[in-house]
């Protein structure tokens, strides 16, 4: 069975509210055993678990979050041993324009120098999905889907 670890960062619970809604997404998927832990809860050796990977942050100075940061720099330890897992990332911020493209890009670039495999989306949040605030029903529909979209690929990668 395919493994897919979701993590998270959140201070005002918006991104844990992502967070569960992309894990419903993927709990729809069969032959995917679905992990959702928030960031401090998830060892850098815990990593090489999973088939697959998403992360989630809120918004800070136009970035992740420190504490998602902090596992993403751990990581360096495994340089090499992700490679070919498949991975993701979304945001929440407290504004329209408040940075969650640029977050969301953040958390990829350091999964694809990882060797990660990133599928983007031709519909919706084309990066990975934002919301701004609490997750209103168009960012909980994207959360679902991306989760579905991505536990598909990691069961298909993970064969």
């Amino acid at each position: 069975m395919a493994s897919l670890l979701i993590t998270y960062y959140s201070r005002s619970g918006n991104t844990e509210k992502m967070a569960r809604e992309v894990a419903a997404g993927a709990e729809e998927v069969a032959g995917v055993r679905v992990d959702l832990r928030p960031v401090g809860g998830v060892a850098v050796d815990n990593l090489l678990d999973f088939d697959g990977i998403l992360m989630g942050s809120p918004v800070y100075y136009g970035t992740m979050a420190a504490e998602v940061k902090e596992l993403i720099d751990k990581s360096v330890k495994h340089h090499g041993k992700l490679r070919g897992k498949v991975g993701g990332a979304f945001a929440s911020s407290g504004g329209p324009g408040g940075g969650n493209e640029t977050t969301v890009l953040d958390i990829v670039k350091a999964l694809l120098i990882h060797g990660m495999i990133v599928q983007g989306d031709t519909e919706g949040d084309h990066y990975g999905p934002i919301a701004v605030g609490a997750p209103d029903e168009r960012s909980r529909k994207e959360c679902r889907r991306f989760g579905r979209r991505m536990a598909e690929l990691t069961v298909r990668m993970a064969r």
